[in-house]
């Protein structure tokens, strides 16, 4: 291989000057047999300033030389040469602004462009379609294009534009832009055409640069260079041919402000680099790549496939633009997927193109620019408007040159090869103008980086693509690590999916076309910029991963996903918790983004009972808790025992801090629930638990599906909702009584299992909300008296009118007068999520207490599986379906259980009895007025 830059060819310095000082004292003949006049006489003063003038500008010459080769760009040239292996650098010619004023062709020796200069032959008309329906399919579809983008961020026409205000000024010195101008050759006879009018620009350019990469025509193009003897232009070529991607690789070295590359069929209007120029100077367009030619790629077909961006008589094949074929010229500047032609972008732009190996170097050069463009600099690519009556305003001022000597199409399947680029863009984040316009929405986005990750996806992700009305799809690291080939094997579905142009499984392809560094850079930047734009694109609830994948994936994961303006959650699952939450496909898409909000602490009220606290806390232990953060708190009185104290220092927690309280003073169980939490944030929830209660594996599930379905939905309204409880009663507490009841007989109409509302608060296991526990607060501090005969709340036919130093009778007080309800569960045999052991305590076998307790009416079974597998039509019922009771287990509407609350008239506000209740500040839970219901 072998690389010349080369500048024009002149006379000799020497030579040169010698002409000069010959002209400059006798005056210039064109007879070769001049002979010298006879000397006339002159005066010595006279020949003293002929000699001094003469050596002056011999000086001159001498010093523009000199000035010439310490100039940027002889640094340039060095730089190129070192660049490029098996570099020739030809002599450089060094001229002058007399020379170059000079006309060529009186100089001898030099080659006259006229001589040189060859023309395309054009001897057709501009192809014109008379296909009404492709015309009308084109047409609309622009329309539509152009006013999406009108709408969402603005077009503008020619005028608009050059109105606009712009860092680059050409008629201010200081910021007048250097421009590179590249034109790549290959066999078109254009490249006169160019340089002719690229030499009349209104705005001047830096350079032109002339490459002929494995040219034919190589011999020609340098004399044709050469041959307009100018200190600008120069000519680079190589015997080896880099395609569409070494102008680009060429176009790294300048120290010009901006460039621009152009094919060999575009022939600018003399305007074009001041328009262009002027338009990068815009704080809209500054980052952006400019051309004159561009392509919409192609939109979704009704069977949810893509088709060939050539596809014929298809509005969804996409657009080129401007289209003479079709009359669609562009008078707005318009967004498109990727430029053809010509690239006119900042110098530091373009090295953007090679962040990614390209999917080949054979073509797509355009293309893969655009995509790295927007994908790490979030720049745009625009086609700017012409000014039909001005053709100095176009880019491309003669279309028809495309049709000549075309050279993409000795490329074996070009249009294959760049139907698989573009899809590989499309399903590695790049935003087209179809997902642009028609922004996706899906449950769910997987991303696996092994094998191993996404075979223990699977059962949530098939869970999630076979619930009816939900959509998910599964990202892959691709590459070495996990290829869509592998993935689709594991997942059990065939391997033609890899190839379809269909949104299912998405392969990144990391590692696949350039060998990874032991850097995690690299990993890190793949993920996080093809994610951000898969996000941006389907706009998923919940993007899933294991737990335990790398930890720099992760942190590009998170990153991806805090990006996106719709608020997509992260969901990190433990690979042995995917199978317990396939619930998650039966929350809503707004109550999926909410999946990280919640916070639950655990907090157990425990003194001296350690054989019990021992088994509450290992069923703590092995519980699932899908990898979320869990707090635990030990509140323990002033009597607290040696064991207990013991247990507590040497018990691990691992999924989440461990907080120990300890009071000075004995504050009885009353003290010890009400004050053993409280709520940080409206998103703090508190399970509070006695110490010979037991939870189930299963609770901390059911807690969180019931506060995702029914607290953080937003198109769910309860706020009567103040509490979950874990425990299914047997009895009716509150009546004298104590009656045995069954949940499951008692609702077998409606449904055997279905969970229900309860204005009854639990206290064996529940978890309270933050604003209901705020009021609770001050509730029970503006009621609470040592006596409880003085409670001026007495419910009518309940126990817990007589109730002594119970925290529970305040609130059931509270929630009896504003009508708040607890949400149970109710499966077989009352299995639940916690159960009372009954053991002794400050109530139960207390001295004073004469209700005695028969054990197997208060402990229940603990729920061991599934609880899908009882629940109506394996999912937890709509909010509106859940049937209700009153404090006596009496059947009754929300609204009746306010009605019956306002009717007693014994809250902290005085209401109107009918219509009702006391509402409050959530922010501080103090009582605020009198609110209807």
């Amino acid at each position: 291989m072998q690389m010349r830059l080369s500048r024009s060819p002149s006379l000799r310095s020497g030579e040169y000057l010698e002409g000069m000082l010959s002209n400059y004292m006798g005056g210039v003949t064109n007879n070769n047999n001049y002979k010298p006049r006879p000397a006339q006489k002159a005066t010595s003063s006279a020949r003293l300033v002929t000699i001094l003038t003469c050596l002056q500008f011999a000086f001159a010459i001498y010093a523009t030389s000199l000035l010439y080769f310490m100039s940027p760009s002889i640094d340039l040239r060095t730089r190129l040469a070192q660049q490029w292996k098996q570099f020739t650098l030809m002599p450089p010619h060094i001229i002058t602004h007399y020379q170059e004023e000079y006309s060529a062709k009186n100089i001898p020796g030099l080659i006259n462009s006229s001589l040189v200069c060859e023309q395309e032959k054009i001897d057709f008309e501009q192809k014109k379609s008379n296909d009404a329906v492709m015309i009308k399919l084109k047409t609309d579809l622009y329309r539509e294009i152009l006013d999406f983008q009108s709408n969402t961020f603005g077009t503008e026409t020619l005028p608009e534009l050059m109105a606009m205000e712009s860092k680059w000024d050409s008629r201010v010195p200081t910021t007048t832009p250097k421009v590179t101008v590249i034109l790549n050759h290959f066999k078109r006879k254009t490249l006169c055409a160019q340089i002719d009018t690229l030499l009349h620009q209104t705005l001047p350019f830096h350079h032109i640069w002339v490459l002929s990469f494995g040219s034919p025509n190589e011999q020609n193009l340098k004399s044709i260079v050469e041959s307009y003897n100018n200190s600008r232009i120069s000519f680079i070529s190589s015997t080896y041919d880099f395609k569409y991607y070494g102008r680009f690789q060429v176009a790294l070295q300048t120290e010009a402000d901006l460039v621009y590359i152009l094919d060999d069929d575009m022939i600018p209007g003399t305007k074009m680099l001041q328009t262009l120029a002027h338009v990068a100077g815009t704080e809209k367009y500054e980052n952006s790549v400019l051309g004159s030619i561009g392509r919409i790629l192609p939109f979704r077909q009704k069977d949810f496939t893509f088709p060939s961006y050539r596809k014929f008589r298809s509005k969804e094949a996409g657009l080129y633009l401007p289209d003479p074929a079709y009359g669609i010229t562009i008078d707005r500047v318009v967004r498109v997927d990727f430029l053809s032609s010509s690239w006119f972008l900042s110098a530091e732009l373009v090295k953007t193109l090679f962040i990614e190996t390209p999917f080949t170097f054979m073509t797509g050069e355009d293309l893969h620019l655009s995509y790295q463009l927007q994908k790490y600099r979030d720049a745009g690519s625009f086609v700017l408007p012409v000014d039909p009556t001005d053709k100095e305003t176009w880019g491309d001022s003669e279309h028809r040159l495309a049709y000549v000597s075309e050279t993409t199409v000795i490329f074996k399947d070009i249009v294959q090869v760049r139907d698989d680029q573009w899809w590989r863009a499309l399903s590695n984040g790049y935003i087209t103008q179809w997902a642009a316009m028609y922004p996706q929405k899906v449950d769910a986005l997987f991303y696996a980086h092994s094998v191993e990750e996404i075979t223990a996806l699977a059962p949530l992700l098939e869970k999630i693509r076979t619930t009816p009305g939900k959509k998910a799809y599964v990202v892959v690291s691709g590459g070495k690590f996990c290829p869509c080939e592998d993935a689709v094997r594991a997942l059990k579905w065939p391997k033609a999916v890899c190839r379809e142009r269909r949104f299912k499984i998405f392969d990144l392809g990391i590692g696949l076309l350039s060998e990874m560094s032991k850097s995690e850079v690299p990993v890190l930047q793949a993920v996080y910029a093809s994610m951000r734009g898969l996000i941006k694109i389907h706009n998923p609830s919940i993007v899933v991963a294991v737990s335990d994948i790398d930890g720099h994936v992760k942190k590009a994961l998170r990153m991806a996903s805090e990006t996106n303006s719709n608020a997509s959650a992260l969901v990190l699952l433990p690979k042995a918790s995917v199978p317990k939450a396939l619930w998650m496909a039966d929350l809503r898409p707004t109550a999926l983004p909410n999946w990280n909000k919640m916070r639950l602490s655990v907090s157990i009220i425990t003194q001296n009972r350690a054989s019990s606290l021992t088994r509450l806390l290992k069923s703590l232990s092995d519980a699932y808790y899908l990898g979320d953060e869990v707090p635990i708190i030990f509140n323990m009185d002033s009597k607290v025992d040696e064991a207990t104290l013991k247990l507590v220092n040497s018990f691990e927690w691992p999924h989440g801090p461990k907080v120990l309280r300890r009071r000075i003073i004995q504050g009885g169980l009353i003290r010890a629930v009400s004050e053993s939490w409280y709520p940080s944030t409206d998103d703090d929830f508190g399970l509070l638990l006695e110490d010979d209660i037991e939870v189930s594996p299963y609770y901390y599930l059911w807690v969180k599906y019931v506060l995702l379905a029914y607290h953080y939905d937003p198109q769910v309204s309860l706020p009567e909702l103040s509490s979950i409880s874990l425990y299914t009663p047997r009895l009716v507490e509150v009546v004298k009584e104590r009656p045995k009841w069954n949940a499951t007989e008692y609702f077998k109409q409606i449904h055997p299992n279905t969970p229900y509302l309860h204005q009854l608060p639990c206290s064996w296991g529940a978890v309270f909300f933050p604003k209901h526990w705020k009021e609770f607060y001050v509730y029970m501090n503006m009621r609470f008296t040592e006596d409880a005969k003085q409670n001026p709340v007495q419910i009518p036919k309940s126990r817990t009118n007589g109730w002594q130093a119970s925290w529970k009778k305040f609130l059931i007080d509270m929630m009896y007068l504003r009508g708040y309800v607890s949400l149970y569960p109710n499966f077989p045999e009352q299995a639940s999520f916690s159960t009372n052991h009954m053991e002794p305590g400050a109530h139960i076998s207390a001295k004073d207490n004469v209700v005695k307790h028969d054990k197997t009416d208060f402990e229940v079974p603990l729920l061991k599986r599934d609880f899908r597998d009882f629940l109506p039509n394996g999912k937890l019922p709509p909010a509106s379906k859940l049937p209700s009771l009153n404090l006596f287990n009496q059947a009754l509407s929300l609204k009746g259980l306010k009605s019956a609350g306002a009717k007693l008239g014994q809250d902290v506000l005085r209401c109107n009895n009918a219509t009702e209740i006391v509402a409050v500040d959530h922010e501080t839970g103090l009582p605020s007025h009198c609110a209807a219901f």
